[in-house]
C-alpha cells in the first residue's frame, strides 16, 4: 500500500509542476521580466518550506543541523532548481506546457539514470540495463512526438 501512496505522491507532484509552469509563465508576462517570476516563486516556496521545516523540527524535537552538510550543498539544489523554473517560464509560452513537461521528464530520466550509474551523493548504484535504455528511448521519443506532432 505504501508503494501506491508514494507513486500517487509522485504523480501529484508532477501535476503540480505541470500546473506551475503556465502560472509562472503568466506571472512573468504580467511582471514584464520573466526571471522575476522565478524569484517570486522561490520566495513563496521558501517561506512555506521553512514554516513546515520549523514546525516539523519542533514536533519531532530534532534541531536543524546547519553544520553537517557540505557548504556547497546549501546553494547547489537551489541553483539547479532556479534554472529549471526559469527554463519552464521561458519555454512554456514558446513550446507549450506539455512539450516542456515531456522534455523535462526525459531530461530527468536520462540524468537520473546517469546519477544512479555512478551512485551520486551516496545513492545506491543501479546499472543501466537494456530495459532502462529502452524506457529512456521510448520516453524521449514520446517527448519529441509531443513537441513535433
Amino acid at each position: 500500500m505504501d508503494t501506491v501512496l508514494w507513486a500517487l505522491m509522485g504523480i501529484v507532484a508532477g501535476a503540480c509542476i505541470a500546473t506551475q509552469a503556465p502560472i509562472n509563465a503568466q506571472l512573468g508576462r504580467n511582471l514584464g521580466v520573466p526571471i522575476a517570476a522565478a524569484g517570486v516563486s522561490f520566495v513563496a516556496g521558501a517561506i512555506l518550506l521553512w514554516a513546515i521545516a520549523l514546525i516539523y523540527s519542533h514536533l519531532a524535537n530534532t534541531p536543524i543541523n546547519f553544520g553537517a552538510p557540505a557548504p556547497w550543498t546549501f546553494a547547489a539544489g537551489g541553483v539547479l532548481g532556479a534554472f529549471y523554473v526559469f527554463s519552464n517560464i521561458m519555454l512554456t509560452p514558446m513550446i507549450g506546457a506539455a512539450a516542456v513537461m515531456a522534455l523535462s521528464v526525459a531530461g530527468q530520466l536520462v540524468g537520473g539514470m546517469f546519477l544512479d550509474k555512478i551512485g551520486f551523493m551516496g545513492m545506491a548504484v543501479r546499472e543501466i540495463s537494456v530495459g532502462r535504455i529502452a524506457g529512456a528511448v521510448l520516453l524521449i521519443t514520446g517527448a519529441l512526438m509531443i513537441r513535433i506532432l
